[in-house]
Parts: structure tokens; sequence; C-alpha cells
């Protein structure tokens, strides 16, 4: 809605993160609202998160790094616009793949589900900022301070997240962890179901 632009306080935050396996080796009274509308299309750039889109290597759009020893590399956003009116907040939520920064050289199904575990991992977090901020009791005099905190809250958790699946499956090379993780995200995509309706 462009009318948004004009309203009293707009911020958006976005964070990227990039997932690089290595390559694999034979050794082991005011409220909040929902008032901004999501969009679940993709762009030539970016693939919003949803359920029955998973991502395939025709997504990976970018010229490998030369310089690096990973096998294929994941950029995904997490970003939050919000606005406040009438003392009324209303935010948006996104949560994309970046198909233009994202690259794959050995493209086999095992490392796509690798991959596949970054992006739900920004989702998983998403909806981990929606319940933050939908538990917020609104502050008009400090919200921009809170919303900041809650954000940045949450994007610590996120990459100390992905640090750790990175870490414990040995970027994929640990195949036991590997699968271990995949489950386990699983798992919290569907403890967070219930916050997966965000704006």
């Amino acid at each position: 809605m462009n009318y948004l632009i004009h309203l009293t306080s707009v911020l958006v935050f976005f964070l990227a993160f990039s997932g690089k396996p290595k390559p694999y080796l034979p050794k082991a009274e005011a409220f909040a609202t929902a008032g901004i509308n999501r969009s679940d299309k993709e762009s030539s750039e970016f693939i919003p998160w949803m359920d029955k889109r998973k991502l395939n290597w025709d997504d990976f759009k970018s010229s490998p790094q030369i310089n690096s020893d990973a096998v294929a590399s994941t950029s995904t956003e997490m970003g939050l616009t919000y606005v406040v009116k009438n003392n009324i907040f209303s935010y948006n939520i996104t949560c994309n793949f970046s198909k233009i920064k994202s690259w794959g050289i050995v493209k086999t199904p095992y490392i796509l589900a690798h991959e596949q575990g970054h992006f739900d991992v920004t989702e998983i977090f998403a909806r981990k900022l929606h319940k933050a901020l939908q538990e917020y009791n609104f502050n008009y005099s400090n919200y921009r301070n809170d919303i900041s905190r809650i954000y940045d809250n949450i994007v610590e958790e996120k990459e100390a997240f992905q640090k750790s699946y990175d870490k414990h499956s040995d970027h994929s090379r640990n195949h036991k962890h590997q699968f271990q993780w995949q489950d386990k995200i699983q798992e919290l995509l569907l403890e967070t179901a219930l916050f997966a309706d965000y704006p």
C-alpha cells in the first residue's frame, strides 16, 4: 500500500545470511495489527518462504566464489517494516531467499537439503519475531528503541542458530549430525506454526 510511505514512522530492517557448506570430504492501548499485506509472489531476485515451495538448484543464480572452499552458498533475508499512526502499530515481516546472491557448485540433493535448512531457519526466526511483536506492549514514548531491541535480539538468536547448524553438521559433511539437524529444524517449524501467518 503506497500510502504507508507517508505515515508517521517507517523503519526497515534487513539481515542477510550466507550459509556456505564446505566440500564433502570422505572423512567424517495501542495494539499490533497485521495491517500490511504479506506477499507470497516470487520475483527475479527473491523467493519468499512457502511451505510447499522448496528450493531447487535453478534458484541459485549467482556465480560461485572462486576463492571459496564452499560447494554452495545460500543467502536469506529477514526484514521488518513497521508504521505507527494513531497509536496503531502495524508491521510487515519478510523471509526471502536471494536468487542473485546464492550459488552452488556441487548440486546434489543432499547439499540442497542443507541449503534448504538455512532458509527454513530464517523462517523459524521470522515466526519468532512475529510472536515477539504480537506480545509487545506498545509504548509510544519508547517504541523505536523497543522494536529495535526486539529485532536485534531475534537476529542474534538466528545467527547463533545458523552458526551452530553449520558447526555441528560440519557444513553438511557430518551426515549423522546433518540428518539430526534437519529433523530438529522440521520440529521447530511445527512448533512455530501458529506464528506462520505473520503479515
